[in-house]
């Protein structure tokens, strides 16, 4: 339960639907969640409102502390991304390694079956194969299940997402009715640790990041300008490059080895065809040769026919049939079968023009 209308919802449709139920909240964040985040999953007035609802629902309420393991699985990963010069996605990795990693763990010692959480996406078994099956929620603007693709068989098969079915609408009148006083929350889009959207403030107030000179060069290796480090940048960036040109200049791509920040035209950007490794496959344990489907390059993308080639030590090739703009190494690719996810993976760095 972060303490949003969603888990809040959640929680009271899974006592109308008959289950025995507990409300967990995780601890993220080991450090002054007051000035940082008020309002997020890790603060105090979230794990407020989480146990006003599970008091308000009658359900027994537990807070536990994950701040070492987030630091670890989610924090360090962010960072150690970008300065690889790539773009991370810290949901996807805090959703496989925390609440459906660590927090199934807990769910068992605790005497639960089942970890549900206020998601919108399905899981459904197929009877034939055996296998679970992640689908998109019912409601197109809020569906979440980009952010499941890298959930193993034994984590869908241990989850329940009862808002896959519902619009948020319908959640929050379900919060109205219980008279949760989650049920007019606004709702964050925002990193939960990066509550201002300034990235690079955060890793270099934590640490994590230090300022370190570098080049901006065109693709020809011209030198045009000066950056204070490649984790300040991110494919497709165009504002903050601090370079007087005639026409305007994207970062197509960033070269850690050289610590150079590299920049075209915006017509550079666009990729038709790149690598994915990692890659996690759901409705079968080994992918067939060639997969047609709709491929999501981001979580605001809105998906493009492409043809995916399995390869070798969990990588795939995938061929856009319509070039897109800024393809961005260390970004989830994930694949689509109408609402079924197929799987997904995440994208390596491309070739330099």
């Amino acid at each position: 339960m972060s303490g949003g209308v969603d888990s809040s919802a959640a929680a009271a449709l899974l006592l109308k639907s008959g289950y025995d139920v507990i409300g967990i909240t995780l601890k993220l964040w080991p450090q002054d969640c007051v000035s940082r985040a008020e309002d997020k999953c890790c603060g105090p007035q979230a794990v407020m409102d989480a146990r006003s609802v599970s008091h308000k629902l009658g359900i027994p309420y537990y807070l536990v502390d994950e701040a070492a393991e987030f630091q670890k699985q989610v924090i360090n990963y962010f960072a150690e991304e970008y300065r690889a010069g790539r773009t991370p996605n810290p949901c996807v990795m805090c959703n496989e390694r925390l609440k459906f990693g660590n927090l199934i763990n807990r769910a068992r010692q605790l005497g639960a079956d089942y970890v549900a959480t206020g998601h919108f996406a399905r899981v459904e078994k197929d009877e034939v194969t055996g296998r679970h099956l992640l689908k998109r929620g019912r409601d197109p603007r809020k569906d979440q299940s980009y952010f499941l693709f890298s959930l193993k068989q034994d984590q869908l098969a241990r989850v329940i997402f009862p808002l896959g079915e519902m619009t948020k609408s319908d959640t929050r009148e379900i919060a109205r009715e219980e008279h949760l006083k989650t049920a007019e929350k606004e709702e964050s889009m925002e990193i939960c640790f990066v509550p201002d959207k300034d990235y690079g403030k955060f890793l270099q107030q934590a640490k994590l990041v230090e300022k370190h000179k570098g080049e901006i060069v065109d693709t020809t290796g011209r030198v045009l300008g000066h950056h204070d480090g490649i984790e300040f940048y991110t494919i497709g960036q165009r504002k903050g490059l601090g370079l007087s040109s005639p026409k305007p200049l994207y970062v197509i791509e960033l070269d850690p080895k050289a610590n150079r920040v590299i920049v075209g035209d915006e017509s550079l950007l666009d990729r038709a065809e790149f690598t994915v490794d990692r890659c996690n496959w759901i409705p079968f344990e080994n992918p067939p040769a060639s997969i047609e489907v709709t491929a999501k390059i981001r979580y605001n993308h809105p998906g493009t026919p492409a043809t995916i080639t399995p390869g070798a030590n969990g990588s795939a090739t995938v061929k856009l049939h319509i070039p897109q703009r800024a393809i961005t190494p260390g970004q989830a690719c994930v694949f689509y079968q109408d609402d079924l996810v197929v799987g997904g993976g995440w994208i390596a760095r491309s070739p330099q023009p």
